[in-house]
């Protein structure tokens, strides 16, 4: 799976930072009680309500992979729409086309 642009910077242009950011990501990961499907999905949903939509495509990938469905990805990016409104839908079609893509 192939990371944003974003993210390659990161780690080529800081990559002690990114380091440190990987292992605290990976502590925060084990110290969770979520499954790896919940969690994914989660992470959609927070990633959407706060416009962060450069990962969407790797993160989707990821909750496709633990066995999230098309209709739980659309209803993930979604949940958010009462508390933060309708800037979460622009994250839908970012979600949508990477979850449709080949492998």
């Amino acid at each position: 799976m192939q990371v944003s642009s974003s993210f390659q910077a990161f780690a080529k242009e800081a990559p002690a930072m990114q380091k440190a950011w990987m292992e605290m990501v990976l502590k925060l990961d084990s110290a969770s009680v979520l499954d790896k499907k919940t969690k994914e999905l989660a992470y959609l949903a927070v990633m959407a309500a706060v416009g962060l939509e450069s990962g969407l495509p790797f993160h989707v990938k990821m909750a496709k992979a633990t066995g999230a469905s098309r209709e739980e990805i659309i209803s993930s990016i979604l949940v958010g729409l009462p508390a933060v409104g309708n800037g979460v839908v622009k994250a839908l079609p970012i979600a949508l086309e990477a979850f449709d893509e080949e492998e």
